[in-house]
């Protein structure tokens, strides 16, 4: 019976060539649209999955005086890991991290740089479930100058020579002598923390720092108890802070846990995160996933318009068969048959899609993700599982409707197919347009958003501007280099700065005495050289720039933005920003020795995710820097370039030299945006493709079931144009109802989405408008084919059987 089935069902596939493949296009594009995501999704989920402990990240919540808005920040106290575990039972051990950045690592006249190095407390191997190949986890980072070093790594230094024992030496700000103590298997793509090297702690590590509260530097995890209740531990941190931070300075905190396995993805209001490898909104995982699952309902959608469109063409087949014997039952089995049949023949088409797309979504999204269907069979079963729960979902609605013909009315000719489920049917396409469309709106508020972030205008110049980090020996010889570049015609300006702009500035404690009593506030800050301002022509509203002549102001001149300027000033109201000039202000334990000599204006130093915070701005080349900012001639970049490496060679030979374009590092910023954005786009017109698909067909079924009525009406004299205006006004008044419905549906969705943007686009209505008149217009050269054809053919072959 069941061989009779498919049997049957192949030919019914294969007599109907073009319906089938319509609905194996339709199927097979929301199937791979499916695995992608699917894809991509378990990817995300499986950050850090291979840590068996109950791990919690701390993280604090900063509050001070001045701040724009409480920020919530990954950055901990050096002595809260150790004194949490000692006044709480359920916390069972901690881990501290602080980074090294890039390590320069000799053994003997080899280098090797390790990309990411990490300080981390002789605990951390015990907690996290790193693959230690070589070593005890429980005494490798116990002493002092001890490094555990990954697999790819230790094969670089040492070659074949066992590592375990042998000495390096880490040039840094001190030159200091490691003994390798382990190696580690290289660590998993999906962990937030991404190292090469773990240094131990207790290297440098004083008994004093145990009474640093107030310094936030380190990354801390907790691990604990698998039965500890979070939440009643959270509201007790309050008083553990009162207890250790005198002077009131509790009141600036709170603290909060973050389970290990949403560090990665649920971290995007948390800032100052710089250990959360390819962080990424969980959201839009969430976001991605349903509009896969839309692109799928459309395709589901396809299969069944086109089935029951096609039901007359079966009618007398259903009723001969439901007279020879056959019940609902066994025909509703037969259809379902056919649909699953068919849907394993769209997988079969969806699978090298998916090999073919796969390169692109992982250079877009900056992953690995792999699809080996015969190397994981899990996945294997999951996709011959998920289609047939397809196949039953798309076939289920046909099914149903086709065994319920009655024998005797279609098998006397009497029975009338074409309006009975017209309402349903239609239905179903404004649905898939609905869709459609709301993805339409949406790709396009989405571009719109990222076109903004990335070409707003942020308050300084970013062309053309190349960063270098510097550093021992660029630092040392930093105004030799500025001199040496200023002198090469393809460089327009030399500066430098702490920190590179569209990072999380540094905060810092800063004092301000105006006419009254001293104010004590926080606020970001960076040290910079004194054309700083220039480079990036940050203008200034009031007072003036640092002194490009002498060391005047070198360490006791600061200029403050405009936010920061509205803050000294609350306290005075009616007082202009010129009152501030020659105040005195410096950092917290600076004794304010400063004083204030300019105000510039407001700028963007982060990303436009966030608002823009208190900042001040400080000449100081005694610091030291930690990046080159050099504008080029925009005409001449290769050779500026060039010009730049040739001078850093001859200067700081023993620097490495890197260099990333300013709008590189701000185009990082976005890269989860564009990644939306993109997706979302590719998936919109995957969703348009199946609706268009389904319409093709029933506008052909249309056009075949109307063919005389088309004959007798061109025979009465009407008019091409008229014809293809009686087929395609139905369709047409489909689509325009969905887009009253998909419209109000993306302003609310989308109004959503943008308000998590601290500056975003307006919602305009020519997008709608613009969204109305595509789908329109797609519909209708959809429909015109079939409609132009029929308007188009010999009325005396559609009448010769009259």
């Amino acid at each position: 019976m069941i061989k009779n089935y498919l049997k049957i069902a192949w030919r019914n596939l294969w007599k109907h060539k073009v319906y089938s493949l319509l609905n194996i296009l339709g199927l097979a594009t929301g199937i791979t649209a499916c695995i992608i995501i699917m894809l991509f999704v378990f990817y995300e989920k499986s950050f850090d999955v291979m840590h068996s402990k109950n791990i919690y990240r701390l993280d604090e919540v900063q509050k001070y005086e001045g701040m724009v808005a409480p920020q919530n920040v990954a950055l901990s106290m050096y002595p809260m890991g150790p004194t949490l575990k000692s006044d709480y039972p359920e916390i069972l051990n901690y881990a501290r991290i602080s980074t090294m950045g890039k390590v320069k690592v000799w053994y003997n006249d080899k280098r090797q740089i390790l990309n990411s190095g990490y300080y981390v407390d002789s605990t951390f191997l015990q907690m996290f479930d790193f693959h230690l190949l070589k070593g005890d986890k429980n005494l490798v980072l116990q002493k002092p100058n001890s490094v555990v070093l990954t697999e790819e790594n230790a094969l670089k230094i040492f070659g074949k020579e066992d590592p375990i024992g042998r000495n390096v030496t880490v040039y840094g700000g001190d030159t200091t002598t490691f003994v390798v103590t382990g190696v580690l298997a290289n660590v998993p793509k999906t962990s937030h923390l991404q190292f090469d090297g773990l240094f131990s702690l207790s290297t440098f590590a004083k008994p004093d720092l145990m009474n640093n509260w107030g310094g936030n530097w380190m990354v801390t995890y907790l691990e604990l108890s698998k039965d500890a209740d979070v939440a009643s531990l959270e509201k007790r941190f309050p008083d553990f802070l009162k207890r250790n931070m005198k002077e009131g300075g509790w009141k600036f905190y709170e603290l909060f846990l973050q389970p290990l396995r949403e560090v990665h993805s649920n971290s995007t209001n948390i800032t100052h995160d710089y250990q959360n490898y390819q962080k990424f909104d969980q959201n839009y995982t969430y976001v991605f996933s349903v509009i896969a699952f839309i692109v799928l309902l459309i395709a589901c959608i396809n299969f069944m318009n086109l089935s029951t469109a096609r039901s007359a063409g079966r009618a007398k087949e259903i009723g001969i068969r439901k007279a020879s014997g056959s019940g609902r039952f066994q025909l509703g089995l037969q259809f379902l048959g056919e649909s699953v049949m068919l849907c394993f023949f769209a997988l079969l088409v969806a699978i090298p899609f998916v090999y073919l797309l796969l390169p692109y979504i992982n250079e877009l999204s900056q992953r690995k993700l792999e699809f080996s269907i015969f190397s994981q069979p899990l996945l294997l079963i999951s996709l011959l599982g998920g289609a047939i729960v397809v196949g039953i979902i798309s076939g289920l609605y046909p099914a149903a409707y086709l065994s319920s013909f009655n024998a005797a009315t279609v098998l006397k000719g009497t029975m009338q197919t074409a309006g009975k489920k017209l309402s349903f049917r239609n239905v179903l396409v404004v649905g898939q347009f609905a869709g459609a469309i709301f993805l339409m709106i949406a790709t396009v508020l989405t571009v719109r958003q990222l076109n903004y972030m990335q070409k707003a205008n942020i308050g300084f110049d970013r062309e053309q501007v190349v960063t270098i980090p510097l550093g021992m020996e660029g630092n040392k010889n930093y105004q030799a280099l500025k001199d040496a570049l200023l002198s090469k015609a393809n460089i327009v300006a030399v500066t430098a700065s702490r920190q590179k702009l569209g990072n999380n500035m540094h905060q810092t404690g800063v004092r301000f005495h105006g006419d009254g009593p001293v104010r004590e506030m926080a606020s970001s800050q960076v040290v910079v050289d004194k054309d700083y301002l220039t480079l990036y022509k940050i203008p200034l509203v009031a007072g003036r720039n640092f002194a490009k002549e002498g060391d005047s102001d070198n360490g006791k001149a600061y200029i403050v933005n405009e936010t920061m300027a509205k803050e000294l000033l609350k306290e005075t109201p009616g007082k202009s920003l010129d009152y501030l000039i020659g105040k005195n202000f410096g950092f917290g334990g600076m004794d304010s020795v400063g004083v204030l000599i300019g105000v510039a204006k407001d700028f963007n130093f982060n990303s436009l995710h966030h608002k823009i915070e208190t900042l001040c701005i400080l000449n100081n080349n005694d610091w030291g820097f930690g990046e080159m900012s050099v504008k080029v001639n925009s005409s001449k970049a290769k050779e500026a370039i060039a010009d730049i490496q040739s001078t850093w060679k001859e200067i700081a030979p023993n620097d490495d030299f890197e260099y990333e374009f300013l709008d590189d590092h701000f185009a990082e910023l976005y890269r989860a945006d564009n990644t939306l954005s993109e997706i979302v786009g590719i998936l919109a017109m995957l969703a348009i493709l199946i609706s268009c698909l389904g319409l093709f067909g029933l506008a052909s079924f249309s056009v075949e079931q109307r063919v005389k009525e088309i004959g007798v009406r061109k025979v009465l004299g009407a008019s091409v144009v008229q014809i293809v205006n009686l087929i395609s006004q139905d369709f047409l008044r489909l689509v325009i109802i969905a887009f009253v419905i998909a419209a109000p549906l993306a302003w609310f969705g989308m109004s959503k989405w943008l308000e998590d943007y601290a500056y975003r686009i307006d919602i305009s209505w020519w997008v709608f408008a613009l969204a109305g008149v595509l789908a329109v217009a797609i519909a209708l050269m959809t429909v015109s084919f079939q409609s132009i054809k029929a308007a188009l053919k010999n009325p005396v072959k559609s009448l010769r059987s009259e």
